[in-house]
């Protein structure tokens, strides 16, 4: 599909501005089922258009902030781009000034300028999204955990329990509070997973793996939008931030070939721990860290070559839809 005219639209916690490319035309409005209904209608009237076949809204991806105007534009069949904000804030070089309006041009001119190569952005489905949701709140949950423990720790091996009894029953109180709740998200997560035959599926592949469990089943399963976000495993690796990149330029750059911290994190640090459980568990994985690093290799240039083995045989297991096989155990 050609799109011939483009709206950018700046998106805030109660509402969006837009800016109908090639034309000094702007307007606010709220960001909700009304606001939306109205961008739309305003948009017709003001690029004398019918219906949106060759018009794109585009708008960063805002995480909560957006999704709603997401969903109103796919049920809408109006095609729409959501775009990485980081791409357009590098993208726009050196500028001055800041406001709603100007940056809804700037999107709109940065979607004019990448139109042969933006396309149109598709939500996941209803049940991935629920699973988004819960992850991103079980991640909260953790990093809260993690906190009041390392506090708790910390403070034992400083004060007395006897004169500090109250506050100490206090952390323990809340840590075990965060735990029953962490239960109840995770059996909410696996619930999600259990109804949709789909993903089901493709979570006890995952999960045939040593070394990978329901945790990073699961949030493989949605970061990858149940293995379609994704052509290959090589994709998601520069996703995660376990592709390595070369760094040199003409003879006096020789940079060392690395990951860029451009990543994934949380997902990068559960495929971390991954490669580390497949150390111990795996015999195959074991042998080939054992053998690099006696060879004198780097552990964590060798460990990310196990993350990038994990992440291209849980493709795999998916392609072929079949569990996985440990080959070592027929060797001879």
């Amino acid at each position: 599909m050609n799109f011939t005219t483009f709206v950018g639209v700046d998106i805030s916690k109660l509402t969006i501005d837009a800016h109908l490319r090639g034309t000094n035309t702007f307007k606010s409005f709220s960001n909700n089922q009304k606001g939306f209904t109205a961008l739309l209608a305003w948009s017709k009237k003001q690029l004398r258009i019918a219906d949106f076949t060759e018009t794109m809204i585009c708008f960063e991806n805002t995480g909560v902030y957006s999704i709603n105007l997401a969903i109103y534009l796919q049920e809408a069949n109006v095609s729409f781009a959501m775009l990485p904000p980081l791409e357009i804030k590098q993208s726009l070089g050196m500028h001055r000034g800041k406001s709603d309006s100007i940056d809804a041009r700037r999107i709109a001119e940065y979607a004019w300028q990448h139109r042969d190569t933006i396309k149109p952005s598709v939500l996941p489905a209803k049940n991935i999204r629920k699973l988004q949701t819960l992850i991103t709140l079980r991640n909260r949950l953790v990093r809260d955990k993690g906190g009041f423990e390392v506090t708790w720790k910390e403070q034992r091996l400083q004060f007395s329990y006897g004169d500090y009894q109250e506050m100490f029953d206090i952390y323990q109180c809340m840590i075990g509070h965060l735990i029953v709740q962490l239960k109840k998200i995770e059996a909410q997560i696996l619930s999600v997973i259990e109804s949709d035959a789909a993903l089901k599926n493709n979570y006890d592949l995952l999960k045939s793996m040593k070394g990978i469990g329901p945790v990073i089943a699961a949030n493989m399963i949605t970061c990858t939008h149940n293995f379609t976000r994704f052509a290959n495993w090589r994709k998601f690796a520069c996703y995660a931030g376990t592709a390595p990149f070369e760094h040199t330029s003409g003879t006096s750059i020789r940079g060392k070939t690395q990951v860029s911290h451009l990543a994934s994190k949380p997902l990068k640090r559960l495929l971390h721990l991954a490669a580390i459980s497949a150390i111990t568990h795996n015999k195959e994985l074991r042998t080939y860290y054992l053998k690099r690093v006696n060879e004198g290799k780097s552990k964590m240039s060798t460990i990310n070559i196990l993350r990038n083995k994990i992440i291209a045989r849980m493709f795999a297991v998916i392609n072929r839809q079949s569990e996985y096989v440990e080959l070592m155990k027929f060797a001879s």
